[in-house]
């Protein structure tokens, strides 16, 4: 991996600070997860986003991305995080299901999808996660009839993301009587079909972030199956390498925020404990260490290498950062913490770190609990026994 960024690099990176600089909104848009109108307002936006042509850069651009290298992508991230930029509503179906279909999908899945998901028409949820199946994935139960050319979807999933709003949802279904890793296949389904009930389940501040989906017999096209049948669980591995490892938290989201915890610091030095300065150094230094990680699994992939059992090591890493960092912030304000909004010397808003501070206590949490994200490490990396 050469560290250095070739003049062609820089120059797209000029490109991209330009055209964010002329487009990222003013002021921020309400939260996608409060209301209506916020979701809407950041859907919007993924149609600015594609109208340039920045909708996910990597993919080809038949689909509606620009056929660029992971390199690119990640100097994308730096760019549109340091302008600040709207948080992508569409995370799950651009970094998660997206790559995972350009992998696995048929033709006719990739035009009919990938499009739509780019354009910011179709925003999808991620269904996996049930009531006795969270980080265990192998055990769903959800079950899938098939009926000639018609699937018919049963069962109950929980904590699904962007549920609430969303308009799709990507689910692990299983064929009756089969068990554990065998016998499940990932299928596509509208959240507006007939049989599927949406109950929102409010996060620990209020926000209807969740939901729970209960299917009942639900008919979709098996077209709307992702991989052979049977074989869904190699697809999902997939997608959680994505999820885990490379695009649902890229560096430049941890770069930002620890450039801020330092700004914090600074402001503050004199009347916080030494071992703060410890603390925030730390943070950075960690923030750089994961860019670093993520730059090599990107040079690697370029050259041909997989995703593998190391993204749980990345998993485990980001998401005891981010809670970290978040935890040192608050350490830094204090009493000020237990505020909202802006700072008595309106020198810092308070209320984006408590908010960063409580979502980060779901870090170690989804995407695969790090309690067995631990055991995979301890299993397939360091050949441990069961």
């Amino acid at each position: 991996m050469d560290l250095r960024y070739t003049p062609a690099e820089r120059a797209f990176r000029a490109e991209v600070r330009q055209w964010l600089s002329d487009h990222v909104p003013a002021e921020p848009f309400p939260d996608f997860d409060s209301s209506v109108e916020g979701f809407e307002a950041h859907r919007q936006w993924e149609r600015t986003l594609h109208a340039g042509g920045w909708g996910m850069v990597t993919w080809p651009v038949e689909y509606g991305g620009r056929g660029l290298d992971l390199i690119r992508w990640l100097i994308f991230e730096e760019e549109y995080y340091r302008a600040g930029a709207p948080l992508r509503v569409n995370q799950n179906g651009i970094f998660l299901l997206g790559p995972t279909l350009i992998d696995y999908g048929t033709p006719e899945q990739k035009a009919r999808f990938l499009p739509a998901m780019a354009a910011g028409d179709e925003i999808w949820a991620q269904a996996w996660s049930e009531p006795s199946a969270g980080s265990d994935l192998a055990g769903v139960r959800s079950t899938l009839g098939r009926d000639g050319d018609t699937y018919v979807l049963s069962g109950h999933k929980i904590w699904s993301s962007r549920a609430v709003h969303a308009d799709w949802a990507f689910g692990l279904f299983r064929e009756p009587g089969s068990e554990r890793h065998k016998g499940l296949s990932l299928v596509f389904f509208p959240l507006d079909a007939a049989g599927v009930t949406v109950q929102p389940i409010a996060r620990l501040d209020g926000k209807p972030v969740f939901a729970e989906l209960f299917l009942d017999e639900v008919r979709v096209p098996v077209a709307n199956r992702l991989g052979e049948e049977g074989q869904g669980w190699s697809v999902c591995m997939s997608t959680a390498g994505f999820e885990r490892g490379l695009m649902l938290r890229s560096p430049a989201r941890f770069q930002v925020a620890a450039a801020k915890l330092v700004e914090l610091y600074r402001g503050r030095a004199d009347s916080v404990e030494p071992e703060i300065r410890a603390r925030v150094l730390q943070a950075w230094m960690d923030a750089d260490a994961y860019a670093l990680s993520i730059y090599a699994t990107a040079s690697r992939l370029m050259a041909g290498g997989t995703i593998g059992p190391e993204t749980s090591t990345n998993k485990i890493f980001w998401s005891e950062l981010d809670l970290d960092l978040h935890k040192t912030a608050l350490a830094i304000l204090g009493a000020e913490a237990e505020l909202t909004g802006a700072a008595p010397d309106a020198s810092v808003d308070i209320g984006d770190w408590l908010d960063g501070y409580i979502f980060s206590l779901a870090g170690p949490i989804y995407a695969g609990a790090n309690e067995i994200q631990r055991n995979i490490i301890a299993e397939r990396m360091l050949g441990m026994p069961r």
